[in-house]
């Protein structure tokens, strides 16, 4: 196989910044592409690039899957595609780099999709990983049971674009409305009665169905005050991942006050919906009035019906300076509208069974229906995973 960077009239990417070297490395893999046979015009690697600047450029896949959408035109390209993509950005070598190309096997049962290795970067000691694009390299280790309040600020960096990967699987509800089952404990008379008239004399076939499953309505409630500072940042993050998975899915956040920032979450950019979210939020990092926010979610949204048979998921310390009687009182009321009351609480730890003596634990403790916790990367992932079974 020819060098597929060696003819590449490419500038020394140190002399460019940063967009630029991106730029550029992405041109170079469409002559790359070309030099083995593809037909990749310019107007081909300019919707490549538009492609990769909606989506993640550091993201194998996002980089994987632009490319063969906009670049790829036959089926018969792919194992080509597949191939240039692993030596340009992977730096793997071809199997057989002396045997033509027209002569190469394509393994048995391949699909043409890639294989991108499930470890991040820094998972071995001393192991250092680059991009997807060639620009930069991590040796950070990404440890997922490690506090967030004791990782640096390029660990949270990581651990949030992991985070951004979380898929959710919301809680559901049956409905009244059935629909064919061939395992459900319902006989459809109707359609065999159907089947009856249509067949005349022949014996219609035994029709089941059971009651539809639908998503159930989920609401977060975020602590933003200063006690969480060490947490809201990646709760909020966790939030966004969630509100992308589902669209379902409410969020407010609150200190002394509580803010709707459901709609700001509503943005391609993790970034811009953080920057939003916290344009929205103008308690961030000061005080904390959990049974005044509370009851100000009952009283303007809950009523509405925005909690009526949803999962509440509260995400707190417990840390209160407001009153104990008020929080009792709203949480006693929102237990009473929604389905089920989750109690996220990143002081407890791996110990869930535990609940932390604080004021505001204490006086809610009644009401919570399960306690979670969520100090690190491993409790956000196994809440995602189990949320279907326990909200």
């Amino acid at each position: 196989m020819p060098n597929s960077t060696a003819s590449l009239p490419m500038a020394d990417p140190s002399e460019l910044p940063g967009p630029e070297r991106i730029v550029d490395r992405l041109v170079g893999f469409g002559h790359a592409l070309r030099d083995h046979g593809l037909p990749v015009g310019s107007d081909d690697v300019l919707t490549f690039c538009a492609a990769v600047a909606e989506l993640s450029p550091g993201d194998p896949n996002d980089v994987y899957w632009s490319g063969r959408t906009t670049l790829v035109h036959r089926r018969d390209h792919l194992p080509v595609y597949d191939e240039v993509f692993r030596t340009y950005f992977l730096h793997v070598p071809p199997p057989n780099a002396d045997s033509p190309q027209e002569e190469r096997p394509v393994p048995q049962g391949s699909t043409g999709t890639l294989d991108v290795p499930d470890s991040e970067p820094g998972d071995e000691p001393g192991d250092e990983q680059p991009l997807i694009l060639g620009l930069q390299a991590s040796s950070v280790d990404i440890q997922r049971e490690k506090r967030f309040a004791t990782c640096s600020p390029e660990e949270l960096a990581h651990l949030r674009r992991i985070m951004a990967r979380i898929r959710l699987e919301p809680p559901t509800r049956r409905t009244r409305r059935r629909a064919p089952d061939p395992g459900g404990p319902v006989i459809d008379i109707r359609r065999m009665a159907r089947d009856a008239m249509r067949l005349s004399d022949s014996n219609p076939a035994l029709h089941r169905m059971d009651r539809k499953l639908r998503a159930r309505p989920l609401v977060l409630i975020l602590d933003v005050s200063g006690s969480m500072a060490d947490h809201s940042r990646n709760l909020l993050q966790f939030a966004y991942s969630m509100r992308r998975a589902a669209q379902k899915v409410e969020v407010f956040c609150f200190g002394t006050r509580l803010t709707r920032i459901t709609p700001a979450l509503d943005r391609r950019s993790p970034d811009d919906a953080m920057r939003l979210a916290a344009a929205r939020v103008l308690d961030w990092d000061g005080g904390t009035r959990i049974g005044a926010s509370l009851d100000h979610f009952v009283r303007t949204w809950g009523r509405r019906g925005l909690s009526r048979g949803a999962t509440i998921v509260i995400c707190s310390d417990g840390l209160d300076r407001g009153s104990p009687a008020l929080l009792a009182d709203s949480m006693e009321r929102l237990q009473r509208l929604s389905h089920r009351i989750i109690w996220m609480n990143p002081l407890i730890g791996n110990d869930v069974g535990a609940s932390p003596n604080t004021l505001g634990m204490l006086a809610a403790g009644p009401f919570i229906d399960e306690l979670a916790s969520g100090h690190d990367l491993a409790s956000l992932e196994h809440f995602a995973t189990h949320l279907a079974d326990i909200g």
